[in-house]
């Protein structure tokens, strides 16, 4: 390709296969050049708009990804491709009806693609159909072996045994087979997890530290200083003379409702409790609040926003709220990373409750290190990496705790919800200003799509064996426990 380049630098065909070989090497951003350079040069080439949305996805980019999916679909109607892409776009977001139609349409077309399985059979699991899930994802490694997201996928479905030797044999086979670096890592990641299930801690460490030296390869370095920096200027810009008492433009509503937290804290259980009450519904992760604090980052990093601003944000959150809860009282948005955005969101809905999940900060780094995040979440990567991200979100948590009202904040420790789910399930409902309903504690059999990691795990009552279970693996995690004697934040 690059030859091909010497010659004629704007050849679209050679742009479009570099940006895809870039793309198998795990080295999105620079596919990603490639392919807006063969768009530049061509601009109806609908293999490089369906290879854009594809490589904007596996960045973290994933509403970016949706607008040049469909222009490759609009030049080329009939693109298998382009059609599997969108779907999987389309459950990445969250509208699992949506997603559903390009991935039907793609299996009529073509009944033996893998990928289209695969995006049917995660549609089932999120909606908790873990029966139908295993069915597709058995029938994807039917039609091909190497399909190592089926085997990642159906050691999702639950806790695996000793009785799994089948699925052992066919996952450690597709691991070794030469696959692209972040094929491998999920592959690694599923074999992680087995060894785990199982209480063979020694090869379940050496195949999360595998799989997460793969991870890293299509990820930008984790910035330490940069994130120090960024704390230390919220600190600085969000205090409670800034942001204390009602700005002029913020909306009184307490229908909006925040559950935050480090992720693998325990934030999807909670928003599970909370959904299941009749009056309150978990709206999962929302893009909200980290696109509209990208969107004007300019003015929010001087404080927070003036009265226009802050009306246009309630306005744009109580929208996509309506929209998808129209009856219920109470909303949750359960996205961990909106602790960085507390000081822009009370200034928006000063009444707004916010809910904040401790973990151990030894379990809740390694829980992150065992999980197979987008390369966006790079700092999940490395266990020194975990342990300075942990130590900045503390120290901001902290701030927040100085500068938010005590009324509108409410800490829930991830241990003591375990050990004490109804004390526990009843003080949340009643912080949210709530009537207590006994179905909070039947949470595990109650209806809805949960789009994170924990899909499983909300769906099974508590269990305890989450607390404590760095101890498993204490020999293997020197950089983590330095952070052993502080308290969870």
């Amino acid at each position: 390709y690059e030859a091909a380049l010497a010659r004629d630098s704007r050849h679209p065909e050679a742009l479009n296969n570099l940006g895809a070989a870039l793309c198998k090497l795990g080295r999105y951003s620079q596919a990603e050049d490639q392919f807006r350079r063969a768009i530049a040069a061509r601009t109806s080439y609908a293999d490089a708009y369906c290879n854009l949305g594809t490589v904007l996805r596996l960045q973290g980019r994933v509403t970016e990804s949706e607008l040049p999916l469909r222009r490759a679909l609009k030049l080329k109607p009939a693109y298998l491709a382009a059609q599997v892409s969108l779907g999987t776009t389309l459950l990445a977001l969250g509208r699992l009806r949506d997603a559903t139609v390009p991935l039907e349409r793609a299996l009529k077309v073509a009944p033996r693609d893998v990928d289209a399985i695969c995006g049917l059979g995660q549609i089932a699991a999120l909606e908790g159909r873990f029966a139908d899930a295993e069915a597709l994802y058995k029938r994807a490694l039917d039609v091909d072996s190497n399909a190592h997201g089926s085997w990642a996928a159906l050691a999702r479905l639950r806790r695996m045994t000793p009785a799994d030797g089948a699925w052992l044999k066919g996952a450690e086979a597709c691991a070794k087979r030469g696959l692209a670096p972040h094929d491998e890592a999920g592959a690694r990641y599923a074999l992680g997890k087995y060894y785990d299930d199982v209480g063979d801690f020694k090869r379940a460490f050496s195949s999360y530290q595998r799989a997460n030296e793969l991870q890293k390869l299509a990820a930008e370095p984790y910035g330490r200083g940069a994130r120090t920096r960024f704390v230390d200027d919220l600190i600085r810009t969000y205090t409670s003379e800034t942001i204390g008492g009602t700005r002029a433009g913020a909306s009184g509503s307490m229908r909006p409702a925040f559950v935050v937290g480090m992720p693998r804290s325990g934030t999807t259980l909670v928003a599970q409790i909370i959904h299941s009450h009749p009056a309150a519904r978990s709206a999962g992760e929302l893009a909200f609040w980290p696109e509209a604090v990208h969107k004007h980052a300019a003015t929010l990093r001087q404080g927070p926003p003036d009265e226009a601003l802050t009306r246009k944000l309630a306005k744009g959150c109580l929208s996509v709220l309506a929209a998808r809860f129209p009856d219920a009282l109470r909303v949750v948005d359960k996205t961990p990373f909106n602790s960085d955005y507390l000081g822009v969101i009370h200034s928006v809905f000063p009444k707004a409750r916010i809910i904040y999940l401790r973990r151990d900060p030894i379990d809740a780094c390694l829980s992150c290190y065992f999980q197979a995040f987008l390369p966006s979440l790079n700092f999940t990567m490395d266990l020194s990496d975990l342990a300075h991200y942990y130590q900045e979100h503390r120290r901001l948590m902290d701030h927040w705790r100085r500068v938010l009202p005590p009324e509108i904040l409410l800490e829930v420790p991830y241990a003591g919800l375990i050990g004490a789910q109804e004390e526990w399930s009843r003080r949340i409902v009643d912080f949210l200003g709530l009537p207590w309903d006994p179905s909070c504690l039947e949470f595990h059999r109650t209806e809805r799509v949960v789009r994170t990691a924990s899909y499983w795990q909300v769906r099974q009552p508590i269990y305890k064996d989450s607390v404590g279970r760095w101890r498993n693996y204490e020999k293997f995690i020197g950089p983590l426990l330095e952070l052993r004697d502080r308290t969870p934040a």
